[in-house]
């Protein structure tokens, strides 16, 4: 423990001791040091609101990032709820674990963070952990007749359950509060979705209008929810990558690369710098049609087709070059632990230079099209507007937050491969709302074209991939042409990829925001827990608020804005 560490936990013990009306209970209190560098930090249950709030209000860490849990059926208390704390100004990062028994029950954190409530329903959904004082304790990725708890280890994986009747309208009434004049109207039932066009069939927002203002709103999710976590436990790390690939698919390979990233350090490995130039590579032309889908979707959900049809254009360009890399186009499965799965063919890095420079030309005829667009401007400039406080407070990352004012962008905070080395800049809106989300996922297109640019230029020379065997498969004409190679592809392939025991954090600036792993070995061929912080999910669980007050209409802006991508955010 290094001094500066010893010296915050000796303050935390002191300011807490004020708090909690029994001084020794902060005794119980475990600071370690994981193996890859996190810090951690466990409490009693009973210790965990006021710690949290502490953390809060004295300024130290001002998000939590997520919240999950974690099954240990042999343990005397059998569940760790696991909290993770980040800091906009200091970019650190803490670890805070507390214990929970079968039956018992811990303190909710809504009182600190708006965050927190999805992230304790989903812990409570698949776990069964239950959350005291929680203003809506109930299911949310699995349907309400569903019996049991998914991401227990006594769940069977196969195990499947199906819905056969549909929540009302208003089942939910604990956003009355939102709008106090609403109370006593004949309010309208309505839902938007799952049917609705904007909708996709994945999400369903059920409304009551009083007049054409939505008086109350809830949202009901989980209608592509495949338990990606489970799937995780039940495969070897390798085969785990195809699956990351469903998460958000509108930008796979940024999927692939965090998820590699996750498992790499905790490996202890660093991949070539070839193969950190074709992630960058990678992951930047998924950004930028990640946003096309958005700007593209957002625009003719609200009647401007010909937006649309030209962002699809150039997302075509870019399949085209995956294609040509893997020879698949929307899931592609690129990356491998250790690095890449093979090299870019000849030429490949001239063709990326090439359609940079159609894209960018597209991006600049979509702006002709719509940042002056009187209609535009009025359905998108005003409306879903947030503060750069309450962003962070329910837990916004990505370009939602950025638009809101707050510069954060993990590229640059906490620099990984070689972002460290380019020459880009990040957007920063000032209000918050739906047109300047718009603008700062235009600016970003423009930056990921120059980061791109900067690096086809100077790709290092190297080998794609480390060569470990005991993490990397041998190339064909090994295994073909040696016994070595053979006997090396056959113990990888039954023995599995097996980091050591221990647990890591890692996060990538996605498209939507922080995309973080929570990965925990037990030395075994296959994660014991993977648990992943999908950037939509903490933004949508804001929608409720942000669209009570406002119009029906502006229901479609601020849902577009959001671009809630189902995989990602049901996993």
């Amino acid at each position: 423990m290094n001094n500066q560490m010893t010296h915050q936990i000796e303050l935390l013990k002191t300011d807490l001791s004020q708090l909690l009306p029994i001084k020794d209970r902060f005794s119980a209190y475990k600071f370690s040091t994981s193996k890859v560098g996190d810090d951690v930090l466990e409490f009693p249950k009973e210790d965990i609101v006021p710690v949290l709030r502490y953390f809060r209000e004295s300024g130290r860490f001002d998000v939590l990032m997520d919240l999950c849990g974690v099954d240990y059926p042999e343990r005397a208390k059998r569940f760790e709820v696991v909290y993770h704390l980040f800091s906009t100004k200091t970019m650190q990062r803490l670890r805070i674990k507390c214990q929970v028994g079968e039956g018992e029950s811990i303190d909710t954190a809504t009182s600190v963070w708006d965050s927190a409530n999805w992230f304790e329903r989903e812990a409570f959904d698949m776990f069964g952990i239950k959350f005291a004082g929680h203003p809506n304790l109930r299911r949310l990725l699995v349907h309400e007749e569903f019996v049991g708890h998914p991401l227990r280890k006594d769940y069977d994986a196969d195990h499947q359950q199906h819905c056969s009747v549909a929540l009302p309208v208003h089942f939910d009434p604990t956003h009355s509060h939102l709008l106090p004049s609403a109370k006593g109207h004949n309010l309208v039932p309505l839902n938007i979705g799952p049917s609705h066009p904007s909708t996709h069939g994945t999400l369903r927002v059920m409304a009551e209008l009083d007049g054409e203002t939505i008086a109350r709103a809830n949202v009901e999710l989980g209608f592509l929810h495949r338990c990606f976590e489970k799937m995780a436990e039940t495969h070897p790390y390798n085969q785990v990558i195809p699956y990351t690939d469903r998460l958000n698919y509108c930008s796979a390979p940024m999927n692939n690369v965090g998820y590699c990233k996750a498992v790499e350090r905790l490996l202890g490995v660093e991949i070539p710098q070839k193969a950190q130039a074709m992630r960058i590579i990678l992951a930047e032309l998924s950004r930028i049609i990640d946003h096309f889908v958005c700007l593209g979707a957002n625009a003719v959900d609200l009647g401007a087709l010909t937006a649309f049809f030209q962002l699809f254009t150039y997302r075509e360009q870019v399949y085209n070059l995956f294609e040509k890399l893997c020879g698949a186009r929307l899931t592609v499965s690129l990356t491998r632990i250790g690095g890449m799965a093979q090299d870019a063919p000849p030429g490949w890095f001239d063709d990326v230079l090439a359609t940079c420079k159609n894209i960018r030309q597209g991006i600049s005829d979509v702006e002709g099209l719509l940042s002056q667009n009187k209609i535009w401007i009025q359905r998108t400039q005003g409306v879903g507007a947030i503060s750069a406080e309450k962003a962070i407070a329910w837990g916004y990352t990505g370009p939602l937050l950025r638009a809101a004012g707050v510069a954060h962008d993990l590229r640059k905070a906490q620099p990984y491969y070689m972002y460290d080395q380019l020459d880009f800049d990040i957007p920063v809106g000032t209000s918050g709302d739906c047109y300047d989300r718009y603008l700062v996922r235009v600016e970003e297109m423009k930056q990921s074209l120059k980061i791109i640019e900067q690096v086809c230029k100077n790709v290092p020379s190297g080998d794609y991939t480390i060569r470990d065997k005991g993490i990397v498969l041998p190339e064909k004409k090994d295994v073909y042409g040696n016994i070595e190679g053979l006997m090396n592809h056959f113990m990888l392939v039954i023995k599995g990829l097996r980091p050591p025991a221990g647990e890591v954090y890692d996060a990538t600036e996605a498209a939507n925001g922080e995309l973080g792993f929570y990965l925990v070995s037990d030395g075994s061929g296959r994660p014991y827990r993977l648990r992943v912080r999908p950037p939509c999910f903490a933004i949508y669980q804001s929608f409720p608020e942000q669209v009570t007050g406002g119009l029906l209409s502006d229901v479609i802006s601020i849902l577009g804005s959001m671009n809630l991508i189902a995989g990602e955010l049901d996993r």
